[in-house]
């Protein structure tokens, strides 16, 4: 079992910038893969960025690419989404997620077996 907790969500210009955390209740070097997803109102959730713990690969989705970062701090068992130039449309809800089996992890939210509660973003041109 793992629970996780977001953070660093609020209300920002476009151009501005946010640091998402999400703090995990285990060792996350004990998780195979984590990820950040985000659910606008009426949109389906999208996969934004993933990680593998262990080596710290990383994948973005297009719409963040070279503006979002994910990252992973095992000292402190927490994920994090470094969220730069940030846009209208980036507002949505922002949720972890990890994976605690192998195998290739993707941004599909079906892989994911555990979700915290989300942390709102809202970006205002």
């Amino acid at each position: 079992q793992v629970q996780l907790e977001e953070s660093g969500g609020g209300s920002v210009q476009a151009g501005g910038s946010l640091r998402l955390s999400c703090a995990a209740s285990r060792r996350i070097t004990s998780i195979y893969c984590m990820g950040w997803f985000r659910q606008a109102p009426g949109k389906e959730r999208e996969g934004v960025a993933r990680i593998y713990i262990g080596s710290g690969n990383t994948e973005h989705g297009d719409s963040v690419k070279g503006r979002f970062t994910i990252s992973r701090d095992t000292a402190k068992n927490t994920l994090y989404l470094q969220m730069n130039s940030l846009k209208p449309e980036d507002t949505a809800m922002y949720f972890c997620a990890a994976r605690l089996r192998g195998g290739y992890c993707s941004r599909e939210a079906t892989e994911f077996s555990y979700w915290g509660q989300g942390t709102q973003v809202t970006v205002s041109s």
